[in-house]
């Protein structure tokens, strides 16, 4: 079964968030092009990088992506402030990297992007939290999460 767009496009910027948490985000563009001319994945983009690839990821879900990454950096400062608000048990820098990059994109979705539901928002981050963090990362994440959103957009609940 072929993912949708969408979820491609959140997977990529996942690697793409986690890999910006060791490097200066202020040449998003340098980040890209590295990120996309450097990594070839499997068709159903969980697959390990390749030496050669066949299709190249598609131009939807590339923009997705890169929209995505763009919306957390441009609002970083505000997302970070508001996870660590809700995350009274757990400094940033002692969370799992996998797990603040999944928090940091759903909050993003959350707080700036209204034309996606909060439902979804949470649910793709879960989906995608248990291919790549922790047996403990879906509950954590569904957990700040929903504390998150029913401050930030009750009026889904």
């Amino acid at each position: 079964m072929k993912k949708g767009t969408r979820r491609q496009g959140r997977e990529l910027a996942l690697k793409i968030i986690y890999c910006l948490q060791d490097q200066d985000a202020s040449s998003l563009e340098v980040v890209f092009d590295d990120f996309w001319s450097n990594f070839r994945f499997r068709n159903d983009v969980l697959g390990d990088p390749l030496d050669e690839f066949k299709e190249p990821i598609s131009l939807d879900v590339r923009d997705f992506a890169e929209d995505l990454v763009r919306g957390v950096s441009d609002h970083l400062e505000k997302i970070d402030e508001v996870i660590e608000q809700f995350s009274t048990n757990w400094a940033l820098d002692r969370m799992a990297r996998v797990d603040l990059s999944l928090l940091r994109l759903a909050t993003f979705e959350i707080l700036f992007r209204s034309d996606v539901p909060t439902s979804v928002a949470i649910n793709e981050a879960i989906e995608v939290g248990k291919i790549y963090g922790t047996k403990e990362t879906p509950s954590f994440i569904n957990g700040l999460l929903d504390k998150i959103s029913r401050t930030h957009r009750p009026a889904e609940k």
